[in-house]
């Protein structure tokens, strides 16, 4: 499921990011789902968990987004714990979008394409899958905080060997 969020009409942010300045081109435009893919400009992609990481990885990525003149993609995978064929209900899909509107509330995406996806599935392997079907210039995650992790694999990890762009890995 996905959700375009609109900049803001009055705020306009030119180069380096700097309030103020006005800025003409594709970036400018308010995209909706209805109207389609943002032209030809290639996203930066977010992975976000909710984590304290996460969310200083949403704050770099949306800053390079606006360094980049891109659109920034946020991408929320959740774990499947049942069988890996049930379907997600309509209801519990709105829900987690509203979730996941409620935590992006509190980041500076204004001037921003922002684009907002929910998947189910193993992490990585989902946020791959989105980095290529979006074919995004970068992807920005945060370090795992668990100490295992960081000796015996994680999401960011498998990202960095495996990824088809860049991985950026925000501590």
């Amino acid at each position: 499921m996905r959700l375009w969020l609109r900049p803001v009409n009055g705020d306009r942010r030119g180069p380096g990011g700097r309030p103020g300045a006005r800025r003409s081109g594709p970036a400018s435009r308010a995209v909706t789902e209805e109207s389609g893919d943002p032209k030809s400009r290639h996203p930066v992609l977010a992975g976000y968990d909710g984590s304290k990481t996460s969310m200083r990885a949403l704050a770099y990525a949306a800053g390079m987004a606006r360094r980049l003149d891109r659109w920034l993609v946020v991408v929320h995978v959740s774990r499947l714990s049942g069988p890996a064929s049930a379907p997600l209900t309509l209801s519990a899909a709105q829900e987690r979008l509203r979730w996941l509107r409620t935590e992006l509330a509190g980041a500076d995406l204004n001037g921003l394409d922002v684009e907002i996806i929910e998947r189910n599935g193993n992490p990585a392997r989902e946020l791959s899958r989105v980095t290529a079907e979006r074919n995004a210039d970068a992807i920005v995650i945060g370090a795992s905080a668990r100490f295992p992790h960081r000796f015996t694999g994680s999401v960011s990890a498998w990202l960095a060997r495996h990824a088809s762009c860049p991985a950026v890995i925000v501590p």
